[in-house]
């Protein structure tokens, strides 16, 4: 195999790759023995034609495509490995020349990691992020638990009240016909939660068990089905059951039924303080994005845009991943949602873009500061066991089954976690 590298604008390269014949025949040869079975040929069994005469049959490319691609496929690596270059996307690859008898020629257009011209990132002067708690927010937090503790009742003696839950039988109508989606049967339905379009609860406010009525609602513009976006519709809708929350008195004896104290006081204490180590670790967050995000904007690089594609097709397929996660196909979604795959690549694209120049630059003051921020072989062995804990294994057999690019992903990516603390440390937070 030979190579020859050229590099182009844009922070773009081509990569031509000639592979000489010999090694293209042994792939010729390879792909007739993993295709010959597709065959027919008069005067041989099937599978048994020799290559020449399925050549002669169908033609001297018949498995020219096949062959390519492991020809490809056999030296695009090493080809990579011996441009020296820091490739960041997925080939895009041509053929130059293929034939029998002739060198087989490819290239490979890649995008090259950007170069980094960093800006100021010592010292960077941002708003710090308050970590205070207040008394409004040990009640807020004594509210929430006490919603938590409430007691549903039955309600038989009145019609439906703002915040009661009741469960609604119903069915819907849009130019008189009933439609997909809008009919149920024992629907729980919180009244004042907004969860139905318009005022579709609200019209429930006075409604007693076992009453019919009719709700007349309109579908917002943007409502995700598109036949029903904008139009006005009719539900037929019988109340079954009226239930209210009855709310716990907060007091010594709720304290002593939620928590292991016997006081509202020492109840109240214990939250502030739980409350105060959420806060100051959500506060060391919001400085932590504030600083790497000012020193990103201080920086300056050439995302090329086969790096940016890349990027979001790898979010695409993890957004695919958690949707499966949930039960749901991402056709179905797309459906649902009345989204395309371009539609979602395009909104993700922003996103995609901040990722990159983060740990672009992440990556710079890591290198930049490179005395400061060293990846010890202490902390590689504590990462090592984290993950081994993760996955229920022992730390000296992952560690033996991690190949050299998964152990130096890792030295990256905590040379880039050095670096966040790093940034925080040397940052003033005012």
């Amino acid at each position: 195999m030979s190579l020859q590298v050229e590099k182009l604008e844009n922070n773009m390269a081509k990569l031509t790759v000639e592979v000489p014949s010999e090694q293209f025949i042994k792939c010729i040869k390879a792909a007739y023995d993993q295709n010959k079975k597709r065959f027919n040929i008069p005067g041989f069994r099937k599978g048994k034609a020799p290559l020449n005469m399925i050549e002669k049959m169908y033609g001297e490319g018949v498995f020219y495509e096949d062959a390519a691609d492991r020809a490809i496929n056999e030296t695009y690596m090493d080809a990579m490995k011996e441009s020296g270059l820091d490739i960041v996307s997925r080939p895009e690859v041509d053929v130059v020349q293929i034939g029998r008898g002739q060198d087989f020629i490819y290239t490979a257009t890649v995008a090259l990691k950007p170069v980094v011209t960093l800006g100021d990132y010592k010292g960077i002067e941002v708003q710090k992020a308050s970590a205070e708690v207040t008394d409004e927010d040990v009640s807020a937090e004594l509210v929430r638990v006490q919603q938590q503790n409430a007691r549903l009742l039955s309600i038989e003696d009145r019609p439906v009240e703002d915040g009661d839950q009741t469960v609604i039988d119903f069915e819907g109508f849009v130019d008189g016909k009933n439609f997909e989606g809008g009919t149920a049967e024992d629907y729980p339905l919180t009244i004042g939660s907004h969860s139905f379009i318009d005022t579709f609860e609200e019209q429930l406010i006075g409604k007693s068990i076992g009453e019919a009525c009719e709700v007349h609602v309109t579908f917002p513009e943007e409502y995700h089905v598109q036949g029903l976006a904008g139009k006005p519709a009719v539900f037929k809708v019988t109340v079954k059951e009226i239930k209210k929350k009855e709310l716990p008195e907060i007091n010594d004896e709720f304290a002593g039924e939620v928590s292991e104290f016997d006081t509202l006081e020492e109840y109240k204490d214990d939250l502030r303080q739980k409350l105060q180590d959420k806060k100051a670790k959500e506060a060391a967050t919001k400085n932590e994005d504030a600083v790497v995000e000012a020193v990103v904007a201080n920086a300056s690089m050439d995302i090329p845009e086969p790096m940016l594609e890349s990027q979001v097709e790898s979010m695409v397929q993890d957004y695919a991943r958690r949707l499966q996660s949930q039960g749901i196909a991402m056709d179905q979604y797309m459906e649902y949602t009345g989204m395309t795959t371009a539609m979602l690549k395009e909104q993700m694209k922003p996103e995609a873009e901040r990722r990159i120049r983060t740990r672009l630059v992440l990556e710079a003051v890591a290198e930049a500061e490179s005395e400061a921020i060293q990846v010890t072989e202490e902390r590689i062995d504590e990462e090592i066991q984290k993950m081994a804990e993760m996955y229920k294994m022992e730390a000296s057999k992952l560690k033996e089954y991690m190949g050299d690019s998964e152990m130096d992903r890792m030295k990256k990516d905590l040379a880039v976690q050095e670096a966040v603390d790093f940034l925080v440390a040397e940052a003033k937070l005012i």
